[in-house]
C-alpha cells in the first residue's frame, strides 16, 4: 500500500492520543498478501477471511458427565427410582438401538444421548447393582444433556475476518474441521535507532555512552506481534547516513520505524530525512511520555519516529506502535484497542491539564480486596527501572488535575498491550 504524502496532515499543534489512533486506523489497512497455513502454524496470525462452519456442533445431543441416560417420564415422582440398565454408551459409540421405556443406559462425558433418552443422572448420586441403577428423587427434566448445535450451527461465522488468532480460536478452526486458515502474510517492518552515544551490548562503554536499549526493546516488541523485522541497528547523528538507512528501509519493508531523532535537538536528523524522502505532517502529541513521536510517509510507507527516551520509546510503541502494527497486519475490531480496567488509586496527585499522562505502576490486592494501583516513585523517562518493577500503565486523562488515594484510575497492564 502506498500512502499520499498527506494522510496524516493535521492543523494542530498538540495533538491528542486518541485523536491521533483514530486518524491512523482510519488511514491505515492492511499491506500484506494472504496465504493459507496449517493450523500448527496460525497461532498469532491475522485471519484474512471470515470461517463459516459447514457442521452442527456438537452433531448429536450428548451427555456432559458421566452417568446414566434415562426418559425423565420414568422417574416415580418424590422416591427413588430403580431401573435395569440395558445399554452402555461410551463416546464415540452411539447406541445401536433407542432406549427403551422404563430402562437406563450407561453413558459416559461426550457420548451421543440414545434415542428417547432426554435426562443424564450423574453416576456420583447413583447406586448400581445386579444391572440395574437406582436413581435419587430430585432429578430435573433434561438435566446434563447437551443439545445437538448448542455451539455451532451451519453457515455460523465462528471466526471474523481480521481477528488475531489465539488458542481458542484455533481450537473452534479444528472444531469444525478446519484443518488450514486463510491469513495475512506477515508484516515488515524496519528498525533503526540513532544515536552518537549509542553503544551496543557487550561492546566497551567509553565516557558519555549508554547501551542501545531502545532497539532492544524494540525488536522484542515487534516479536510479539508477530512481525518480520529487517534489523538496520544503530545509526550515528549523520544526516546523509540516516536518509540513506531511510531509503533503503522504505524499499525493504511495509513500515518503517527509528528511535531517537525525532524532537527538535540540533542534532535530531531523522524528522528532517524523512520530510526530504516523504511527509511528516505531525509529530507532536498531547502525551506524557512521549510528545515528540512522528507520523508520516517515506516514499509511500508509513513512517514512525519513536522519542530517544527508552521508556517514551516503549511506552508510545504501547499505545500507537502497536495498533498501527496490528491495522497494517489486517486486524480489525476490538483487539485494536486494550481493555483498561478500573482499579482504586494507592496515590494522591495533583498535575496540570493538557497532555493525557501515563505513569508506571503496579496493582496488588489490599484487605478489601479492591485493587489498587501505586506508582513507581519516579517517573522519568529514563528510568527502564519503572517498567521492569511495574506491571502496567495507568491512564490520566487530558483533564484531570487531581486524583487522591481511593479514587477509580483505568490501568492498561502490560499483558494487554505485549501481544
Amino acid at each position: 500500500m502506498s500512502l499520499p504524502a498527506d494522510c496524516f496532515e493535521t492543523t494542530k499543534s498538540l495533538l491528542p492520543l486518541d485523536e491521533a489512533i483514530a486518524l491512523l486506523m482510519d488511514r491505515l489497512g492492511p499491506v500484506t498478501g494472504v496465504e493459507r497455513v496449517p493450523l500448527g502454524r496460525a497461532a498469532g496470525r491475522v485471519l484474512a477471511e471470515d470461517v463459516l462452519s459447514d457442521i452442527v456442533v456438537p452433531p448429536d445431543d450428548n451427555s456432559a458427565m458421566d452417568g446414566y441416560a434415562l426418559r425423565y417420564a420414568d422417574l416415580i415422582p418424590g422416591q427413588a427410582t430403580t431401573l435395569p440398565v440395558g445399554l452402555r454408551i461410551p463416546a464415540g459409540h452411539p447406541a445401536k438401538r433407542p432406549l427403551g421405556q422404563g430402562e437406563a443406559a450407561r453413558i459416559f462425558t461426550g457420548a451421543p444421548v440414545p434415542e428417547g433418552a432426554d435426562t443424564v443422572v450423574m453416576q456420583e448420586v447413583c447406586e448400581e447393582a445386579d444391572g440395574k441403577v437406582t436413581i435419587p428423587p430430585g432429578q430435573t427434566w433434561g438435566d446434563n444433556v447437551r443439545p445437538a448445535g448448542g455451539d455451532v450451527t451451519v453457515g455460523q461465522r465462528v471466526l471474523s475476518r481480521g481477528r488475531r488468532l489465539d488458542p481458542a480460536d484455533l481450537a473452534m478452526a479444528a472444531q469444525v474441521g478446519r484443518a488450514d486458515l486463510a491469513v495475512f502474510k506477515p508484516l515488515t517492518v524496519a528498525v533503526f535507532t540513532t544515536g552518537d552515544e549509542i553503544v551496543e551490548p557487550g561492546e566497551p562503554l567509553p565516557p558519555g555512552a549508554l547501551y542501545n536499549a531502545n532497539r532492544r526493546a524494540l525488536l522484542a516488541l515487534l516479536a510479539g506481534l508477530g512481525v518480520d523485522v529487517v534489523d538496520l541497528g544503530n545509526l550515528p547523528d549523520k544526516p546523509e547516513l540516516i536518509r540513506d538507512a531511510l531509503d533503503r528501509a522504505a524499499d525493504s519493508a511495509d513500515l518503517v520505524m527509528t528511535s531517537g531523532g525525532v524532537s527538535v535537538g540540533g542534532e535530531d536528523h531523522v524528522k528532517d530525512a524523512v520530510a526530504a524522502l516523504g511527509s511528516i505532517n505531525f509529530w507532536r502529541l498531547a502525551l506524557k511520555p512521549g510528545k515528540p513521536l512522528a507520523f508520516g510517509t517515506l516514499k509511500g510507507k508509513p513512517f514512525l519516529g519513536f522519542p530517544g527516551n527508552p521508556v517514551s520509546t516503549f511506552v508510545t510503541f504501547c499505545l500507537v506502535g502497536r495498533p498501527v502494527v496490528l491495522r497494517l497486519s489486517g486486524v480489525e475490531g476490538g483487539q485494536l484497542t486494550p481493555h483498561r480496567y478500573p482499579v482504586a488509586a494507592g496515590f494522591d496527585l495533583t498535575r496540570k491539564a493538557g497532555r493525557r499522562e501515563f505513569p508506571r505502576g503496579r496493582v496488588s490486592v489490599d484487605a478489601a480486596g479492591r485493587a489498587v494501583a501505586e506508582l513507581f516513585p519516579s517517573q522519568s523517562s529514563n528510568l527502564i527501572s519503572s517498567l521492569t518493577r511495574s506491571d502496567g500503565l495507568v491512564d490520566l486523562g487530558e483533564t484531570r488535575t487531581g486524583i487522591a488515594k481511593g479514587d477509580l484510575v483505568p490501568f492498561l497492564p502490560f499483558s494487554e498491550l505485549l501481544w
